[in-house]
């Protein structure tokens, strides 16, 4: 934090700049002391920094340049490049404090945002213009799904990504650029990263500088724009050391007492207008897999669908590692899905919770001490289980076998297939990790 004296107040979330060995560093207005002293956030390193240094005022609030040459590029909080590229050519700039659409320019959820992922589109489908969180811990997949997810935005719906690195480490978002970039995703997308070594300023704001970036691709270009934040709790975390260095008294847990309003000004602004839509997928870390954390319940309280990566599906090579039973959506309804989706989901759902609930049983006594009906549901959701599994299009340079991707219909008739028994004479390993039944194996 910079205490500042001046002759008139700056405005609150006014940019400030002072020289710093030869650089600049910019500051952003938080607090206002007294009729003559503000407080400051540096969004830059403070070494350096020393009394009576003169600080200007840059007339206006923080901002970024938007650009349409934005995509394929890895950018920082402050919109300048991470890459070695040249600089962005400057359509204007655009404020990362901004309100959201008014209510009245803004548009419901219109349907299903088809990602071609079997498991996430049947049981815990993407809303378009909705927000979705991935919960899942290291190592379970959340960079492939999320790289997968980029693919399937540019491919199937001819739009956009921007991805948040809120806190990253330096290695993750260095191999993040290159796979996306090895696999052909980077092109339509934009990279925005506030690392880990930087200032709690910087972490606090970058998530908002990547979302200015997509409202700039929907309301400009009025494309479709997938976006992506990985991790909001990072976000809420720099938050919470900000309100410190401000002096807040904490609140519940000692987070900031200004948790919810922080939350929320990130979250209402991810709306669909009438020129395109903002779909969110946002990772979520979970705090000792508390679920109650008031960080994790604040976050909750606007996502629409929670996909839960699960380490014993991984363990048991279960790829993409989604829960089939912890996740699900706010939106899995009849009327909204259409009653053919709506009961193979449900159906689904019935025949994978049976069967771990026998799992005990079976590992203990045998499958042969079940009642022929069970015996038949467990077989037929050893199936679905591994035909909800399939090989991605981020990690075919890994693996052997070509990336897919399965439209809902097509995973509809051959989960409804399998449900009725047509399959029961193939043995598991023809569902193993592959697209639909109709190629052969």
């Amino acid at each position: 934090m910079v205490d500042i004296a001046c002759d008139v107040l700056p405005p609150l979330h006014r940019a400030l700049t002072v020289a710093i060995d030869g650089g600049r560093a910019v500051l952003e207005v938080l607090h206002h002391l007294d009729p003559h002293q503000v407080r400051a956030i540096a969004l830059a390193r403070t070494a350096g920094l020393r009394r009576g240094t003169p600080v200007f005022d840059s007339g206006a609030p923080l901002r970024v340049p938007v650009s349409a040459e934005c995509l394929g590029r890895l950018l920082d909080a402050f919109g300048q490049p991470l890459d070695a590229g040249p600089p962005l050519r400057l359509d204007g700039f655009r404020n990362l404090l901004a309100p959201p659409p008014a209510l009245a320019d803004t548009l419901p959820s219109s349907g299903i945002l088809e990602t071609g992922i079997k498991v996430i589109d049947l049981l815990c489908p993407f809303i378009r213009g909705g927000k979705t969180g991935l919960f899942g811990g290291a190592g379970v997949g959340k960079t492939v799904l999320i790289m997968e997810f980029m693919q399937a935005v540019a491919s199937l719906h001819g739009g956009v990504s921007v991805f948040a690195g809120v806190g990253e480490r330096i290695r993750e978002g260095h191999e993040l650029w290159h796979e996306m970039r090895d696999n052909g995703a980077l092109a339509h997308a934009v990279l925005v990263f506030g690392q880990m070594d930087e200032s709690p300023g910087v972490r606090f704001r970058v998530g908002l500088t990547a979302l200015t970036y997509a409202e700039y691709l929907r309301d400009t270009l009025g494309r479709e724009v997938l976006f992506l934040m990985d991790n909001v709790f990072r976000f809420v975390q720099a938050g919470s050391e900000v309100s410190g260095l401000l002096g807040r008294m904490p609140a519940t847990v000692g987070y900031q007492p200004t948790l919810p309003s922080e939350v929320a000004e990130l979250e209402d602004r991810i709306v669909s207008s009438r020129t395109g839509n903002i779909t969110s997928v946002q990772a979520v870390y979970v705090p000792a897999d508390d679920m109650t954390d008031p960080a994790v319940g604040a976050i909750l309280a606007h996502l629409d669908t929670r996909v839960i990566l699960s380490r014993a599906q991984a363990a048991k090579g279960i790829y993409p590692a989604v829960d089939p039973l912890g996740s699900g959506s706010n939106l899995i309804d009849r009327h909204f899905l259409g009653d053919r989706h709506y009961s193979v989901a449900q159906d689904v759902r019935e025949h994978l919770a049976r069967y771990r609930e026998l799992e005990d049983i079976i590992t203990m006594l045998g499958i042969e001490e079940l009642s022929e009906a069970d015996r038949l549901v467990v077989q037929r959701a050893r199936r679905l289980q591994r035909y909800l599994t399939q090989p991605f299009h981020a990690m075919t340079e890994q693996n052997a076998a070509r990336g897919v991707s399965v439209p809902l219909v097509r995973t509809l008739a051959d989960c409804e297939a399998i449900l009725r028994g047509d399959h029961d004479a193939l043995p598991e390993e023809h569902f193993y990790m592959r697209g639909t039944l109709e190629v052969s194996p």
